[in-house]
This record gives structure tokens, C-alpha cells and sequence, in this order.
């Protein structure tokens, strides 16, 4: 009797193997390579597919079939510290997150039939992500390399496991900063998507580090678009402000002086207090050329093309004061 799983059948028919990319099929609660030559064997665990190189990825397979934390410690649902954290102001703002994903679902939208979406690191619902769901004609296909209340597979944004030309969209949104090679993962995403596929990618430039070991890479607004040089633009821009950027700058000041647990939480809890106004800020700097400059976030929204924009194109668009 086969497990049941949280995605659906004809996405599990595009799954690949990460080790030789050919088909992956369920047998019990297994899912096993089709080349007789690899036979890699791949578990599932809570409903989820972990598909997932122990050769290849910095985690390991046993990291979640032991259930254990790897990227974030999510809080219980209803936790005293979730309760608290949904009173308190926050520093931070994407200030174009609802308008990029009302955008990305307008462009997929204009295409036929049901629409699937890959969410790399979709274990939560990300900021904005609720104007996409009111989307009837797309499915979202969500993973992560964490157990989330959304995450439906497990694998490494390094080697996705589907079939080429796979999806109609992908979103990555606060993500390309944890991977170890970016143009990597961006590389498999333009092999995953369909011709003219969607692209949705958000990432921070003036943030400090967030995700402990499992943080890597800033990006400008330049370096960011040459990521996706193989993706016609469609917009790009600023998502997050140098109000915000201030304010993260501002608190991790303090808590550079201290690696106790409890002062930090008492530093965080005084910054969300008196620092949260500098966001506000972020809705007139975005948009200005210095907005550019000092920017904590930006983002990029494309298609997949068979064009290559070259590196004296990509200067061409510098925004910001020379």
C-alpha cells in the first residue's frame, strides 16, 4: 500500500532523480530511481517526499527522517512567543511583495489551463504570497529543506528533482541568500520551467546575516539581474528599503555586544519597539535613484527566454547615483 502524499499525482510523475535525473517511481514508502545503474532509494517521511543527494547537498537525508531542525525553528502554532511576536511592530517590510505577486499571478494567469507553481522554500507562506492564492487557476507545489506547516517536499534547490520544462512558475523569495551557489540553483530553475515560464525572485543586499551557517550571499540590484540574464525582465526593482536596512543595522549594533540568549531577545524586543517607524520611510526611498543604493531588498520578476542579456547590456541598467 502506497503512502500518501501531500502533492499530487501528475507532479509526482515529473519527479526526478537528483543523483541521475531519471524517473522516480513510489513503491511503498520509498520512492526509487528507475536506473538500474544508480537504484537510489529515496524515503518518505510525514506525507513528504525527501528527495534529496546525500552526496551532493550540505544536509543529509537522515536530518529529516530523524525530524530534525535544519534551517529555522518554527514556533508552535499558538506558542506564547507566536502570540507575543503578533502584537509587537516589526522593523521589517517588503513594501512590493503584494504587488509583485498579484503581478507574477496576472502574467501566469494569461496562460492556458491550471497553472503549477514551484515555491523553493515554501515551508511558510511567504510575505505577500496570500494575493497569489486568490489565483483559482494556480496550484502552488511548495518545498523547502525544513518541515513547514506548507511544505510538501523536501529537497536541494542545487538539484531540483523534476523533469526539464516541468512548471509555469517558480518563486524564489528569500532564498538565493542561503544557497551556496546561486547560479546554480538559477540555472535548474531556467531548466525547470516551461518556455516563458514566470520567475518571481526576492533577495536581500543590506541585511545582516539571518540564517546563522546557512547564509551566504548579498545581492545589488545589478548583481541580482545577472543572476536571471537568461530571463527577459519584467520588472525589477527595490522590495525592501533603506529604512529597513537601518533598522536591522541599528539592532544588530547591540546585539553585537552580547551572545546571551535572553539580553538578545530583550535587544530584538527593544528594537521592534522604538525602530519600527524606519520602515515607513520605504514607501517614498524605494523609488529614488539612492533608493537603489541603500536598498535591503530587491527583487526581480521575468520569463524564461533563449536571449543571454551580456554584461555591458546589464551595466546599462545601473539605477542608482553614479
Amino acid at each position: 500500500m502506497f503512502k500518501e502524499i501531500k502533492i499530487d499525482g501528475d507532479t509526482i510523475t515529473k519527479l526526478r532523480c537528483p543523483e541521475c535525473h531519471s524517473k522516480l517511481i513510489q513503491k511503498n514508502n520509498l520512492f526509487e530511481c528507475t536506473n538500474s545503474f544508480c537504484n537510489a532509494t529515496y524515503p518518505i517521511v510525514i506525507d513528504i517526499p525527501i528527495i534529496l543527494s546525500d552526496k551532493k547537498s550540505i544536509f543529509s537525508v537522515s536530518d529529516f527522517t530523524g525530524l530534525k531542525e535544519t534551517f529555522f525553528k518554527l514556533d508552535k502554532k499558538g506558542s506564547f512567543r507566536q502570540r507575543i511576536r503578533e502584537f509587537l511592530p516589526d522593523i521589517s517590510v517588503n513594501t512590493k511583495a503584494n504587488s509583485n505577486f498579484k503581478k507574477f499571478g496576472t502574467l501566469l494567469a494569461q496562460r492556458t489551463g491550471q497553472k503549477k507553481v514551484l515555491v523553493i522554500g515554501g515551508g511558510i507562506l511567504g510575505h505577500g504570497m496570500e494575493e497569489l492564492l486568490k489565483f483559482d487557476s494556480i496550484t502552488l507545489i511548495e518545498s523547502d529543506v525544513s518541515h513547514g506547516p506548507r511544505t510538501q517536499i523536501i529537497f536541494d534547490g542545487h538539484d531540483i528533482p523534476f523533469q526539464d520544462e516541468a512548471f509555469d512558475g517558480v518563486i524564489v523569495q528569500a532564498v538565493l541568500e542561503h544557497v551556496v551557489d546561486p547560479t546554480r540553483c538559477v540555472e535548474e530553475i531556467h531548466r525547470i520551467l516551461k518556455p516563458s515560464g514566470v520567475i518571481l525572485s526576492d533577495t536581500p543586499f543590506m541585511q545582516q546575516v539571518h540564517g546563522g551557517r546557512y547564509d551566504f550571499t548579498r545581492f545589488t540590484h545589478l548583481g541580482h539581474r545577472r543572476l536571471f540574464r537568461k530571463f527577459d525582465e519584467v520588472e525589477s526593482g527595490v522590495s525592501c528599503g533603506p529604512g529597513m536596512g537601518l533598522a536591522w543595522s541599528i539592532q544588530y549594533f547591540f546585539l553585537s555586544f552580547t551572545g546571551n540568549l535572553q539580553l538578545r531577545r530583550i535587544i530584538k524586543l527593544i528594537a521592534k519597539c522604538t525602530l519600527f517607524f524606519l520602515k515607513y520611510f520605504d514607501k517614498i526611498l524605494i523609488n529614488r535613484k539612492g533608493g537603489y543604493d541603500a536598498a535591503s531588498g530587491v527583487y526581480f520578476i521575468g520569463k524564461k527566454s533563449d536571449n543571454i542579456l551580456s554584461d555591458r547590456d546589464l551595466i546599462k541598467q545601473y539605477i542608482g547615483h553614479t
